[in-house]
């Protein structure tokens, strides 16, 4: 996984590359009618339910748009909110308030959005020790905010991007020639250019599994597209020789149903490609 440092720094990026977007030379809206002095007051009003999420990530935006707003926060990220609830105030420049808007409630209404459908996943798994995973099907340039929002909802973030972890898929080991081949290139590629990174499998069947159990040094394999009596013999082949992930178009119906196979984990995609952003407004008090 990523540092905390280059996620940071993925979020600055993210920031500003927005309110580039968004603001250009200037908000003329607000720049045509808005004193440079006047002074207001917004409150973030929710108008929907479910897991509130991006308001730490709010307050970066104000503070990177105007540090001398300030942010009286009533809800945390990750609550239960409810219609009619007031997530946070935030008081300052007007001109600076209404600049950052559009980006904080964007940001939130996606995030909160994924926090409550990984939420669902987390309860949905409860008391199996199988653990919700999201994947790289994510939204091209908001990644970071996006498996943000997976562990504010209580799942756990897979690899960030195709450099922070080994992962050889359908793909990669057809176009080497055969699973085994594709791990031991993989290996050596490792320890030529002294990299430190876990590797992870897929397989499409039992005999791949075994093939890959025959290879060694594999930290996970991804029980890919299998049905549940499949999953079932997977799981006990594998053992504690490594740890198991079920992947493949599984949703709310099925989770639990493969979780209690023994998987460690269950990956979707779902989390973050398949969700309806939550209603919030920032209003002018």
């Amino acid at each position: 996984m990523i540092s905390k440092e280059q996620f940071d720094k993925e979020i600055e990026g993210i920031i500003a590359n927005a309110i580039r977007e968004d603001v250009g030379d200037g908000d003329h809206s607000s720049l045509a009618c808005i004193p440079h002095s006047a002074m207001g007051k917004a409150k973030l009003l929710v108008k929907d339910e479910g897991i509130i999420a991006g308001i730490e990530f709010a307050k970066q935006v104000f503070a990177y748009v105007d540090d001398n707003m300030e942010v009286e926060t009533l809800i945390e990220d990750g609550s239960k909110v409810k219609y009619g609830d007031i997530a946070f105030y935030v008081k300052g420049a007007s001109q600076s308030i209404l600049k950052a808007e559009r980006l904080v409630l964007n940001a939130m209404q996606r995030m909160s959005a994924i926090a409550t459908k990984t939420k669902k996943f987390v309860d949905l798994l409860e008391g199996t020790g199988t653990k919700i995973l999201d994947t790289r099907k994510t939204t091209p340039g908001i990644r970071a905010l996006e498996k943000w929002a997976v562990k504010i909802g209580g799942g756990e973030n897979h690899r960030f991007a195709l450099y922070d972890m080994i992962m050889l898929k359908d793909n990669h080991i057809d176009f080497t020639g055969g699973v085994s081949k594709a791990i031991s290139l993989t290996k050596q590629y490792l320890k030529d250019t002294n990299r430190d990174l876990k590797i992870i499998v897929e397989a499409r069947n039992l005999e791949e599994i075994k093939e890959i159990l025959g290879c060694g040094g594999v930290y996970r394999i991804l029980i890919d597209n299998f049905n549940y009596d499949d999953t079932r013999k997977a799981v006990k082949l594998i053992g504690d020789q490594c740890l198991t992930e079920s992947s493949g178009g599984i949703n709310e119906k099925t989770v639990r149903h493969y979780a209690e196979c023994g998987v460690d984990y269950i990956s979707s995609g779902a989390l973050t490609h398949s969700v309806y952003n939550m209603d919030l407004s920032l209003k002018a008090v």
